[in-house]
């Protein structure tokens, strides 16, 4: 019965659900249940990825909003993205093709500020800046990817790691915060970064 339950309320390009964001590629499944899910008109997901259950993506601070004219998160295809994980778009997310997340990872292009120390935090105006996952990657259980990172191709984030800043192609990220701990070079071949 459950399994009837879940198939029936996947979201997929078929779906009428799917119909409201940008674009659902071919064989996209967001499982059943899905997360806090809404600014879909800004969201792009390509062929056959696939987005785990209680994933919430989204863009703006809440539904209602005009984000302009242009996509605010893209998601490549191939993709997989872990259980109970959280993308959040405020400006540009782009996660590249054949990107697979371990559960409950967080990324976001948007965080509060301090410029004020007499103002609540939460009532400061955050700040934006984009983040772009390179094609290739795996971001391990727990990451928190934070505005303007910018990771290569094929890179390796550790579980529980918190990511801000630029990494190379082939980069193996880990800590908090997050450093290069590991690298391959065609002369070198893979080898420790101090």
């Amino acid at each position: 019965m459950y399994t009837a339950i879940r198939h029936a309320g996947a979201i997929t390009p078929a779906s009428p659900a799917g119909h409201r964001f940008r674009r659902l590629g071919p064989g996209v499944n967001i499982a059943f249940p899905p997360g806090a899910i809404f600014g879909e008109q800004w969201i792009e997901v390509g062929d056959h990825t696939l987005i785990g259950e209680r994933v919430s993506i989204s863009c703006g601070m809440g539904p209602g909003q005009d984000l302009g004219p242009d996509s605010i998160l893209r998601i490549g295809r191939g993709c997989s993205i872990g259980r109970g994980s959280h993308i959040v778009a405020h400006q540009s997310i782009d996660i590249g093709h054949d990107v697979f997340t371990g559960p409950y990872v967080y990324i976001t292009d948007q965080n509060h500020v301090y410029d004020d120390p007499d103002v609540p935090i939460g009532r400061q105006w955050p700040r934006n800046s984009p983040v772009s996952i390179g094609p290739g990657s795996w971001l391990g259980a727990g990451a928190i990817i934070l505005p303007g990172t910018t990771l290569g191709r094929q890179c390796v984030v550790a579980g529980g790691a918190v990511v801000r800043g630029e990494f190379p192609d082939h980069s193996v990220v880990a800590g908090v915060p997050a450093r290069m701990v590991r690298s391959y070079d065609p002369e070198l071949g893979w080898h420790l970064t101090t």
